[in-house]
């Protein structure tokens, strides 16, 4: 067994073509979707005006605040165990948005990677039961019953290890949430786009080497973005133009033509927009560097 083969590899693996899951997973995506519909709620869940994904910055202060507690527990915190309570206080206040922003995460997800949707309904569950289990240990110190409490604390602190090792599979294993353009910006020097005749107003795909380019003729002007939407990865120049902006046909987040910036979202990134030149009947394309 080598050393990326361990069992805990080989379960998150296993989990991933457990088809039974998918029935569940859809119709809650679909329950999430209909909750939070594109605007306002979802770019606040997304993190688009934070210019980063929301649930990972908020994750931290809720396992940081729930394992804390357990650790007081293990290693003795103060005499009245305060400390722990307050601890466990702060984890459930935040657990919500968390939660919230999460779900609305994955709802945006489960289409693209069939393999994203049991592996996050059990994140999910698995992070759901800990804090329950933090709330029923912060009940039993409230009682006075401290053997009862640190048992429900330090059960609690596995299943959140559990949920944050699906977490961190999903991110940096699958990519799930990872900007999409981050390792294909596009080409830095002059390149020509293999495409075809452009017609004013409708948007085209073309590639410039390895990039994906939407190419679009607005006003005597050529826009040039890169055609993967940096949300999830759809192809923008199958979306909506009205003016000078683009709305990916995926899950709704829109961009400005002439700079890339993010007018909606759900995306956090904005796209990398090319500068353009023809010559000879050819169009080239290279990154803005701003």
């Amino acid at each position: 067994m080598t050393l990326g083969e361990n069992a805990a590899n080989r379960a998150v693996d296993a989990l991933e073509s457990v088809e039974a899951l998918d029935r569940t997973a859809l119709k809650l995506a679909g329950a999430v979707g209909n909750a939070v519909p594109v605007g306002v709620l979802r770019d606040a869940l997304s993190g688009t005006w934070l210019g980063h994904a929301l649930h990972p910055l908020l994750t931290d202060v809720v396992i940081g605040s729930f394992l804390s507690a357990t650790l007081l527990d293990l290693l003795g915190g103060d005499d009245t165990g305060r400390a722990s309570e307050r601890l466990i206080a702060v984890g459930l206040v935040t657990a919500a948005p968390t939660v919230a922003s999460g779900l609305s995460d994955w709802a945006l997800t489960v289409d693209g990677d069939r393999r994203a949707r049991p592996v996050g309904l059990v994140h999910a569950s698995a992070n759901l039961t800990a804090t329950a289990l933090y709330a029923a240990s912060l009940a039993a110190r409230r009682r006075g019953a401290p053997g009862r409490a640190r048992l429900l604390s330090l059960t609690g602190g596995a299943a959140l290890s559990v949920g944050g090792l699906l977490g961190g599979h999903l991110a940096f294993t699958r990519g799930v949430g990872v900007n999409e353009t981050a390792f294909d910006e596009g080409p830095r020097d002059w390149m020509t786009v293999d495409t075809g005749e452009l017609e004013e107003g409708k948007p085209t795909s073309g590639m410039a080497g390895d990039t994906p380019v939407l190419l679009l003729r607005h006003d005597g002007h050529l826009h040039a973005l890169h055609d993967r939407c940096s949300h999830r990865g759809c192809e923008l120049s199958h979306g909506q133009v009205e003016g000078e902006s683009v709305t990916c046909p995926c899950h709704g987040s829109r961009f400005s033509l002439r700079d890339g910036s993010i007018e909606r979202g759900p995306a956090t990134v904005r796209q990398p927009v090319f500068d353009t030149r023809e010559s000879d009947g050819r169009i080239e394309v290279r990154l803005r560097l701003t």
